[in-house]
């Protein structure tokens, strides 16, 4: 098991979203891939999980979603299965719809939500997961018309609807997680306070994202060092910097945010400091070593859970 003293390692399904992975040209062709072949395109990526030495997985959107890997098995009995002759578990999911559905003020789009992740709830507390990870609403672009503040009256809308959301899941026995992503209003310091703050913390969590907050020019350690009590699990993530305060948003930021993203080690997060936090702070559960979309994600994923094994570990213990 990939564990170390408290920690336990995992991955999230989009590091192995490159097409020279499955020795394809786009990211077009991993899809109907996918749809061709599920068996093949499921089998290589958990067998890559197991290889890389993590025991964790956190789904993800299509085609690593739970959906997804229904049809491929046949059912949750099925999934489950592959996960546990691989040593492998289901640490976590990734729910994207706040993201998606535009303004979820309304109490239509708001129904069809906890529609969705109540039914992902019963899929993940069936394969022995109780965290769900979810995506904020994504930030306007600095500068443009009629501007969207995101004051105190807007967010305690979407806080209101975060407890709700929160109070659902928890009743199906899963516990809700803001992932902090870069250009959402949950990545910068002030907007993570802010939310945090409007927000119960009995229902609602955090999944700090330590490349994210770094993209979106804060400091990780020291932004959840004031609110690691939220913290119920977390993506490992390097990051070479922040990105500029006019990048324009829209459905392309998450390919921008790549470019930003590096290998390991080799960026802007303080990993001794971010190891010696966590060990202060006596967290304990599931380190995500994330890469969006790595070429050679098992070898990139080996190479992390080393470097956390001979240089943080020793530290956290």
């Amino acid at each position: 098991m990939a564990k170390g003293n408290g920690l336990c390692f995992g991955v999230d399904l989009v590091t192995f979203f490159h097409p020279v992975f499955f020795g394809l040209q786009s990211h077009d062709a991993i899809i109907e891939h996918a749809c061709a072949e599920p068996r093949a395109f499921w089998d290589r990526i958990l067998d890559g999980v197991e290889a890389s030495g993590v025991t964790g997985v956190e789904l993800t959107f299509s085609p690593f979603n739970w959906q997804d890997a229904i049809k491929t098995y046949g059912s949750v009995d099925g999934f489950g299965a592959e996960l546990t002759k691989r040593g492998l578990t289901l640490c976590s999911g990734f729910f994207a719809e706040l993201e998606a559905a535009g303004d979820f003020t309304q109490l239509e789009t708001q129904r069809a939500i906890i529609d969705k992740a109540e039914r992902y709830a019963d899929f993940l507390k069936a394969c022995g997961s109780d965290i769900m990870v979810i995506g904020a609403p994504l930030r306007q672009t600095l500068g443009a018309q009629p501007a969207i503040f995101h004051d105190f009256d807007r967010a305690k809308v979407i806080a209101d609807f975060l407890n709700r959301l929160g109070a659902i899941l928890y009743a199906r026995g899963v516990r809700l997680a803001l992932h902090t992503e870069a250009h959402s209003i949950f990545a910068a310091a002030r907007d993570v306070d802010l939310m945090m703050m409007l927000t119960d913390p009995a229902y609602v969590h955090m999944c700090p994202d330590t490349a994210h907050i770094i993209v979106a020019g804060s400091d990780p350690v020291q932004l959840v060092d004031r609110h690691h009590e939220r913290m119920i699990i977390a993506h490992w993530k390097d990051a070479i910097g922040p990105m500029p305060a006019d990048t324009q948003i829209d459905e392309h930021i998450h390919d921008r945010h790549q470019a930003y993203f590096c290998g390991f080690g080799l960026g802007r997060v303080d990993w001794p400091a971010w190891i010696r936090l966590l060990r202060d702070r006596a967290y304990a559960g599931w380190a995500i070593l994330e890469l969006d979309a790595a070429p050679d994600p098992v070898r990139d994923i080996a190479n992390g859970l080393t470097l956390v094994r001979q240089a943080l570990l020793p530290v956290y213990r």
